[in-house]
């Protein structure tokens, strides 16, 4: 029998946007973890021009735009740039756009450019990557999310670290049961294609949750003593 992952259209956000919207609202992987990492990283971003690249319903780019950044986004899926338009008012410039694909702004519009838990989708970063460092200014900053590349392993530790692999994932959002699918790359892949495409690796970080998640997340986090679990891996890459 076929399973959920093979009758579903990858990372169609379109058809479970608002469920996940829902659910990451609170939760402790991207409210209490990966958000609150690259808002950290940003660092003080008042008056700096900042695109979210795959901004979902925009939760990282209000956070941004809070601390004093001037926001823009955009979202493979309309469905996501309809909600994040609703969080953000209709004065944020937020547009349907695809990474994959050339982006609809100038050379050196931005200042940052934050790509959170999207390259992750890509077979290959090198097109994508590029685009990213066109439309940053020179010294610009592109800071990343992605799946830690230790993940792969640990949900099939038959699969090889060191190829290009892709695997899925079931999820349920909010109720709603979804599908994701990835790329897995080593760390080393990784920071191959940020050299290739002209950024410097100035930072790389495994943060812990944010302070307040051990209280509301006892038990979940009860299992890692040092605070601190493997998720995501973040990355501030400089414009050279």
């Amino acid at each position: 029998m076929a399973t959920m992952a093979e009758n579903s259209v990858a990372n169609d956000y379109d058809t479970f946007a608002e469920a996940y919207t829902v659910e990451n609202e609170t939760s402790l992987i991207n409210a209490y973890y990966a958000r609150p990492a690259i808002v950290n990283l940003a660092g003080n971003v008042a008056d700096r021009r900042i695109l979210d690249a795959g901004c979902g319903p925009g939760a990282v780019t209000a956070a941004l735009r809070e601390r004093g950044a001037v926001v823009s986004g955009f979202d493979r899926s309309a469905k996501m740039i309809e909600l994040a338009r609703q969080r953000l008012g209709t004065e944020t410039d937020l547009r349907v756009a695809d990474i994959a694909q050339p982006l609809p702004y100038p050379d050196g519009a931005f200042d940052d450019v934050v790509a959170a838990l999207v390259l992750h989708y890509l077979e290959d970063w090198t097109a994508p990557l590029a685009e990213l460092r066109r439309v940053l200014k020179p010294g610009g900053r592109l800071i990343v999310a992605v799946n830690h590349p230790i993940l792969l392993k640990m949900v099939h530790p038959e699969a090889s670290y060191f190829g290009t692999t892709k695997w899925s994932e079931e999820y349920t959002f909010n109720g709603q049961e979804a599908v994701l699918t990835y790329w897995h790359r080593p760390l080393h892949a990784m920071t191959d294609a940020f050299t290739t495409a002209g950024f410097r690796t100035a930072v790389i970080s495994e943060p812990p949750p944010a302070p307040e998640a051990r209280e509301l997340f006892p038990e979940e986090l009860g299992k890692f003593p040092s605070g601190a679990f493997l998720s995501f891996l973040f990355f501030v890459l400089e414009a050279v």
